[in-house]
């Protein structure tokens, strides 16, 4: 696989093992390609990541071999990668790795790793998000163009609650958008907003749009996937790969780009270019943090005055206060007949 390689980051040494692997057989990106492309985006992926605790998604064999996620530091690991400790649904805890110079994203890339899961927090406060992150999720029937549709309505309304929204592509065929928060909210405060922003995006476009958790209840709409706000649930960061066969990148956009462009245009190649060129179009994310009040009266208005109340958790979780029977309706349907 070729001798090891090292690579400089901001004055560190980073040592790469096997560079010449394959990674992405489609396309004949290796290890090293790898390694260079975050090397190349290194102040947008560290300003995704800085300060939070972040899961690795590692292909050590590249994306067509087994793939793990990793939420636990490991054993091996630099003494100047700082971590945080956080706490699991289940009630376990584990330290996770909190990247603060771009060495460490270098570092995580010679692990295999590909995608970056952070938190949304900072190590600093693990229990209180500082990010409201809304996923747009294209279901079958439904594509790309059809999440396009859903951000305008959602930038308009976010606009209207004088809300900043910071929009990047998934890396697939979704769009996720990111408000910047004061750490003052709990991840169940948090997702109660999501929660009541895929209702008001319901209400807005009818027939388009829908909260519903259980599949067969979705239909051919976007998904606003608001257990994703949810504690122990990340979004790929802006600018990690994605392990698809032409190495996609989560892309961060400009609004006034929505229109322009697809998710094919943003993979390993083109990403660098376009960074040399615009630099993190994200730059200014953290310059201003918003206030949930308002989106938490909305929740409150739709529980009043809708009965639209809490939704179900993932089926990991332990049974959450106030939340409806997690059965899917047709099971539910068949146990009452």
């Amino acid at each position: 696989m070729g001798a090891a390689v090292e690579l400089e980051a901001d004055g560190r040494t980073v040592r790469l093992s096997s560079p010449d692997k394959v990674y992405f057989p489609e396309r004949g990106y290796t290890k090293l390609d790898v390694a260079r492309y975050y090397l190349a985006v290194a102040p947008g992926i560290l300003r995704a990541l800085r300060e939070r605790p972040t899961t690795l998604e590692r292909f050590p064999e590249g994306v067509t071999g087994e793939s793990f996620f990793q939420k636990r530091a490991p054993k091996n690991l630099p003494d100047w990668i700082p971590t945080a400790r956080i706490d699991f649904p289940s009630g376990r805890s584990a330290d996770e790795i909190c990247p603060t110079e771009p060495a460490a994203v270098l570092w995580a890339a010679n692990l295999g790793c590909l995608t970056f899961h952070p938190w949304p927090v900072r190590r600093g406060r693990t229990d209180h998000p500082d990010e409201l992150r809304i996923d747009l999720d294209p279901q079958p029937g439904t594509d790309f163009a059809d999440a396009v549709v859903a951000a305008h309505e959602l930038h308009a309304f976010l606009t209207e609650q004088g809300l900043g929204g910071w929009l990047k592509t998934s890396g697939g065929r979704g769009l996720h958008v990111f408000v910047p928060i004061e750490p003052r909210w709990t991840f169940t405060e948090v997702r109660r907003c999501a929660i009541a922003v895929g209702h008001e995006l319901e209400r807005r476009l009818p027939g388009r749009v829908t909260t519903a958790w259980w599949k067969e209840e979705r239909g051919e709409k976007i998904f606003v996937d608001y257990n994703q706000t949810a504690r122990d649930r990340t979004i790929a960061s802006a600018y990690s790969v994605r392990p698809r066969p032409h190495a996609p990148v989560s892309a961060p956009l400009r609004w006034s780009e929505l229109d322009d462009v697809a998710p094919e245009d943003f993979d390993l190649t083109t990403m660098p270019a376009r960074f040399a060129r615009t630099g993190d179009v994200h730059a200014e994310m953290d310059d201003r943090r918003h206030g949930l009040e308002g989106l938490l009266e909305l929740a409150d208005r739709y529980e009043r005055d809708h009965g639209l109340g809490d939704k179900p958790y993932p089926p990991d979780y332990p049974k959450m206060p106030g939340e409806p029977k997690r059965v899917q309706p047709s099971r539910a349907r068949r146990a009452d007949s």
